[in-house]
């Protein structure tokens, strides 16, 4: 996004903003399928969590995948409590800029989104996605389960060949423990579907990632 901050580098904890203990408010409905936007979901549904580079072209990635029931922006992986976006931009938070995707795993596998995760974004550039440079546009996977985390290293293994073979560097997504969710101001959320000729930085590669080599560990 335009004027985010340049800074490379985490903060360490001791150097990060301090927050706030208030939470940000968000509208209780879904903008495009109004489905609700915060807990409680409907039993069954699964959680998954994404950063990709800017937050509301890769949100409209994933309410686009048949099966997700919701979609939510905002922040995670950081130090700051309930950031604001200018905290954020700022370099001194830590935070990625995340996508919360609430799925129903009887209609779309996780190993579908983990496809559309990997398609669509370049996850070897480090600490940015084209011309969006800074800490808040690095490539991750925040997992809910150890289910979750070996599919998300599998298909980041299975990437890293077909990346290898088109000539493009090492994926640098950092894969983690899901860590707390904070959403981002009311205007991020759905936001190109309220600004459709808004900013979307998004790129993938053009490489597609390999499907049918996630399935589940034989039992022994």
């Amino acid at each position: 996004m335009w004027g985010a901050s340049k800074k490379l580098v985490m903060p360490t904890r001791d150097k990060a903003l301090p927050g706030r203990a208030e939470r940000m408010p968000v509208p209780a409905a879904h903008y495009v399928n109004r489905h609700p936007l915060t807990p409680p979901f409907p039993t069954g549904l699964e959680q998954a969590l994404f950063g990709l580079g800017c937050f509301w072209g890769a949100e409209r990635k994933f309410w686009e995948t048949p099966g997700v029931f919701t979609t939510a922006a905002g922040y995670a992986a950081g130090f700051t409590p309930n950031p604001s976006y200018e905290e954020v931009c700022s370099g001194l938070t830590g935070h990625n800029e995340v996508v919360l995707v609430v799925f129903d795993p009887k209609r779309v596998g996780y190993d579908v989104l983990l496809k559309v995760f990997w398609e669509s974004h370049d996850p070897t550039q480090g600490m940015r996605q084209g011309n969006d440079v800074g800490t808040q546009y690095r490539s991750g996977i925040y997992v809910h389960s150890p289910e979750q985390r070996r599919q998300a290293e599998a298909s980041r293994d299975a990437y890293q060949k077909m990346l290898s073979k088109a000539r493009f560097g090492t994926i640098t997504t950092e894969i983690l423990d899901a860590p707390e969710f904070y959403y981002a101001e009311d205007y991020h959320q759905q936001y190109l579907a309220k600004n459709p000729g808004g900013y979307c930085g998004l790129g993938g590669t053009g490489v597609a990632c390999p499907t049918g080599l996630l399935e589940a560990t034989p039992s022994r």
